[in-house]
């Protein structure tokens, strides 16, 4: 087996993801409650609606329960989809 170089593990070590943004499809990466006392499962899809200031959480749209909303935070948010920039 080949050694990586450092160069090259610094490189993906410095890699910082992209903030959400509103109108970015995403999937939970652990189970939310909704604004109305629903559980919403991990791996459940939306949109995100709503970046609340800078404390890294997110007002996220989902269909099922329809319409339903939660706040989420971006630790448990995975990017599926751009929205539109």
């Amino acid at each position: 087996m080949a050694a990586m170089s450092v160069e090259f593990a610094y490189h993906f070590h410095n890699v910082v993801p992209a903030p959400l943004r509103d109108l970015d499809d995403v999937t939970l990466a652990a189970s939310v409650t909704s604004d109305d006392g629903d559980t919403i499962p991990a791996g459940t899809e939306g949109t995100i609606v709503s970046v609340i200031g800078q404390d890294d959480l997110y007002v996220v749209e989902f269909a099922h329960p329809e319409g339903a909303l939660a706040t989420v935070e971006g630790g448990d948010l995975i990017l599926v989809k751009s929205g539109a920039r």
